[in-house]
Parts: structure tokens; sequence; C-alpha cells
């Protein structure tokens, strides 16, 4: 991740909860909320319900990965929180990669509409 940072503290990934415009399909939800600085933040969440230790970990992986890969395709200056769904729990990579890809064009649809 060459322009970007983990979100690690609880108060952090509750403030984009809270304050954050969220997008989602059937594999992810997204949170985004602009952090005023020229760096994105990421922050993955996989919950108890989808799966062991090992599940979840592989989940996170295939997240942080596909974010990586298309991470100049994000606007800087946002903190992103990305949330598993169970559904997840059965996801190949390249449905993950779909996943994400889809929420960023969300994302990117949505701000240009809010620029007209």
């Amino acid at each position: 991740m060459k322009y970007s940072e983990s979100l690690k503290k609880n108060i952090d990934f509750t403030h984009v909860y809270r304050h954050g415009k969220s997008f989602a399909n059937k594999l992810l939800v997204m949170y985004m909320i602009e952090n005023h600085t020229k760096r994105n933040r990421i922050g993955i969440s996989v919950s108890k319900k989808v799966g062991n230790s090992v599940i979840r970990h592989h989940l996170t992986r295939l997240i942080r990965e596909s974010y990586r890969l298309h991470e100049e395709m994000f606007d800087p200056g946002f903190d992103i929180v990305v949330v598993a769904r169970v559904s997840a729990k059965k996801a190949s990579y390249h449905q993950i990669n779909e996943a994400v890809l889809h929420l960023q064009n969300l994302h990117k649809n949505k701000m240009n509409k809010k620029m007209e």
C-alpha cells in the first residue's frame, strides 16, 4: 500500500461507521469519510460470525490485496472501512476483487453526482 495507511484504533473505526457514507453489495460493506489528508487509511473488519480465525484472516488478506492492487483508483484523502459479510466466507479472490471494485465505482459515481 504505497499511498495508504492502516486504520487501527477503535475510535477511528467508530467515527467512520457513524459519520461516513456506506456502500454495499452482497459480499462487502464499505464505509468512507474524508480525512482531510493526502492519504487514504483503510481498515478491514471481519466478524466472528463469518468464521474462525483462519477464515477471517484469509478474507482480510484477500480484501487488502484487492485494495492494494487497485488503490490508485481510489480518491486520496479518505478513511475507508471494509466489512466482510457472512456470504464472503465462500467467495474466491476474483469475487472479492469484483466486490471491492464495485463499491469503489459506487463511491465515485456518488461523488461525481455531488459535484454536478
